[in-house]
């Protein structure tokens, strides 16, 4: 389908664009040149990185109706260029406010003929009042936010678009009130209705830490916060100089006074604007962390985390919370001391001091460095005594029965004081740091300051204006040594912090260097057509070993699973069952060997592809619930937010697995939250609803581990029938 004839749109630096025509048809990008549009917005949001390879295929467009592959398709074309897709929907009351926020974003027009591809909106930046959409001219055209919320909800706005405006025009609303009550009744008949507004961009987790920081709008709102402040400085100088020379030269008439007066006023809303857009920074660049730290917590291997105990877990838990508010607000104030003491250093050189007041800048300020760098050695030394003793008391308390039953009541608590006196040493010695950091260099400075203007302020040789500035200059430059202070002080917390917070964004850094984003478009089925017999997994002479072991877990196994065999691998604890299972499901990669999914690796796939069509449900211990409705958990493969029928099929497959009377002693039902704070499960309903996880999922083949070792001989019954009924093909790794 070619590309609709678009008008002619303004430039970017046009000041007034002219209204875009009835509809924003002539905006939308096809499905055809989704990857040509994304293209372009990446490079019009600054994420845009190299093309893709030559040998990439070209895409193909999803068949429509196929939302499932069509999420796909955005996500693989999205992630050619270095950035994630995220599937949205939002309220028609609430369309207006994600298409502010949308930008960058790929907002799905509805609509036209059965059967023809979808249509999209490209949204470089949202705003208040108009965004900004690339056209498939690849030119800028600012569109009203309500006119592209209109487009979003087209027929389910229009079906109570007619009765309103009647209703309007029997009351006789004219104008504004009239926008305001249409949009006011609108919300409120379509609160019910949901419309699959279309996909948000943001950076992936390999991306550089500067697309981080411009997908969350950092840079722009660091340069404004540093700015007004620079601004706020400048015109108390000025203030001080006007006072400074009306006062000591002996008089001060009322143009003077009034113009001190109104510079003092300028500056009220300056500070209180320059906090906002600081706070901003660090609450955008807070969630930015944490969010990539997520990531990498989801990134790490199994081992990795096996390695780490609780207490060190928790540990880094902590910390993640050290490095955001101490890096974020010590970064802040470090460089609006370093600004106000550029400003000072100015002051001071054009003072009654001169030379020598700058020089003496200098030395307090390389004072306060090197102090900054003593407490970042002690501030290191005291938190890993801190979290020793975390690291301790936790270990203590997981295995406190076993204490209980095998030490002596005499030994349970030695070495808990020689803990806690190295650990109150290492606190002194962190306080004394502080102290000399904070204390030392600005009021060393302040009276060293006024030793050098002690002879000037005695003789008279200088003007008083001078002198005033020179004072000035002294008061600006001591406040901002001590915020700077302050500001190295809390660098140094985090820079100790990161230490153990930096694997988890290492971790979010790793490429998935053999899963090429298009894989998950590309690759063909792994069920092969009619579904008849032909092999859907094979492996070839694989070997496996752990790195802390000598011997491999497997060695030359080789193995095949036709589409529709139920497949039945025993085997002694150890045997290497599980090692099996990881590996045929791509969450572990084999040491030699080849494992062959429709005939194609694991390269050639994608591990996410080859993660889709080959569900594993590894052993209880290695499985989770999460915090959140038993809803979400049953459905992490399936996608999320869910529709209708996603909710009505987990609720089938739940009942079937015998998890029907959980359901129905819940008061919310599948809306229910489990997990650690909220309602507990049973060892064998965690393992069904593991196992409705994998089966709702859908994929070509289900690795069972063990899966159902918790369960009654009723119920495991039940549960295996359900499997069979639900599954295409079924292997059950079980002990023997």
């Amino acid at each position: 389908m070619s590309a609709p004839g678009p008008a002619p749109l303004p430039t970017p630096a046009a000041a007034a664009p002219p209204a875009p025509p009835a509809g924003l048809d002539f905006l939308a990008w096809p499905v055809e040149r989704l990857d040509e549009g994304i293209e372009a917005l990446a490079r019009e949001a600054g994420f845009a990185r190299a093309a893709a390879r030559d040998a990439e295929p070209r895409p193909v467009p999803p068949p429509p109706g196929d939302e499932a592959a069509l999420a796909r398709f955005v996500a693989a074309r999205a992630g050619r260029r270095g950035l994630e897709a995220e599937p949205v929907e939002a309220p028609c009351a609430e369309l207006e406010a994600l298409v502010r926020r949308a930008g960058p974003a790929l907002l799905r027009l509805p609509g036209g003929p059965a059967g023809e591809p979808p249509r999209f909106l490209l949204v470089r930046g949202g705003g208040r009042r108009a965004v900004s959409l690339v056209a498939p001219t690849l030119e800028i055209a600012r569109v009203p936010v309500a006119a592209v919320a209109r487009a979003l909800a087209g027929k389910r706005a229009a079906r109570v678009a007619g009765p309103v405006d009647r209703a309007l025009d029997g009351a006789g609303l004219r104008g504004a009130r009239r926008e305001r009550a249409r949009a006011a009744l609108l919300a409120t008949l379509l609160v019910a209705e949901r419309v699959p507004a279309g996909f948000l961009l943001r950076p992936s987790g390999p991306a550089s830490l500067l697309a981080h920081a411009r997908e969350a709008g950092l840079p722009a709102r660091l340069v404004g916060a540093l700015a007004l402040h620079g601004v706020a400085c400048g015109l108390l100088v000025l203030s001080w100089w006007l006072l400074g020379r009306g006062v000591l030269g002996g008089g001060l008439d009322r143009g003077w006074l009034v113009a001190w007066g109104l510079i003092l006023l300028t500056t009220v809303p300056l500070g209180p604007l320059a906090s906002w857009l600081a706070g901003s920074v660090s609450i955008r660049a807070g969630a930015t962390l944490r969010r990539e730290l997520l990531r990498g917590a989801l990134k790490l291997e199994p081992d990795e985390i096996r390695r780490s105990g609780a207490g060190e877990l928790l540990g880094r838990v902590i910390e993640a919370g050290e490095v955001e508010t101490l890096a974020l607000g010590g970064g802040l104030l470090a460089l609006t001391a370093v600004l106000e003491l550029a400003v000072s250093g100015f002051v001071l050189a054009s003072g009654a001091g001169g030379a020598a007041h700058l020089a003496l800048l200098a030395v307090a300020a390389g004072l306060t460095a090197a102090g900054g760098l003593r407490y970042y050695r002690r501030r290191r030394a005291w938190t890993d005594g801190r979290l020793a003793l975390t690291d301790d008391a936790v270990e203590r308390m997981v295995g406190h029965r076993t204490r209980l039953a095998q030490m002596p009541r005499g030994r349970r608590h030695e070495g808990e004081d020689d803990g806690l006196e190295r650990y109150h040493g290492l606190s002194r010695a962190l306080d004394r740091a502080a102290v000399r950091l904070a204390v030392l260099p600005p009021r060393g400075f302040f009276l060293a300051s006024l030793a050098i203007l002690a002879p000037t302020l005695v003789l008279g040789d200088r003007s008083p204006a001078l002198v005033a500035v020179a004072l000035g200059g002294t008061l600006l430059a001591a406040f901002a040594l001590r915020r700077l202070a302050d500001g190295l002080a809390r660098l140094a917390g985090a820079a100790v912090a990161w230490d153990r917070v930096g694997p988890l964004w290492r971790a979010a850094r790793r490429p998935e260097a053999d899963d090429w984003p298009w894989h998950a478009e590309a690759a063909p089925a792994a069920t092969p057509a009619g579904g008849g017999g032909g092999v859907i997994l094979e492996a070839r002479d694989l070997s496996f070993r752990y790195r802390d072991r000598g011997e491999p877990a497997l060695r030359g196994v080789r193995f095949a699973v036709r589409a529709g065999e139920r497949l039945l691998v025993e085997g002694p604890t150890g045997a290497g069952k599980s090692t099996l299972g990881a590996v045929l499901a791509a969450f572990r990669a084999p040491e030699s060997g080849l494992v062959l999914l429709g005939g194609f690796d694991r390269q050639t796939t994608g591990a996410a592809a080859w993660r889709r069509r080959v569900a594993l449900v590894p052993p209880f211990h290695e499985n989770h619930v999460l915090m959140h409705s038993l809803a979400f958990n049953l459905l992490l493969g399936r996608g999320w937010p869910p529709r209708p029928e996603d909710l009505a099929e987990a609720e089938a497959v739940a009942r079937a697995l015998g998890l029907g009377p959980l359901i129905d002693r819940m008061p919310s039902g599948l809306h229910q939250i489990v997990g650690e704070t909220g309602w507990q499960l049973s060892h064998g309903e965690r393992a069904r609803v593991f196992v409705a996880r994998a089966v709702l999922q859908q994929p070509d083949l289900v690795l069972l581990d063990e899966s159902f070792d918790a369960l009654d001989p009723e119920t495991l019954e039940r549960a295996v029938r359900c499997v069979l009924d639900r599954t295409r093909t079924t292997v059950l790794l079980a002990g023997a």
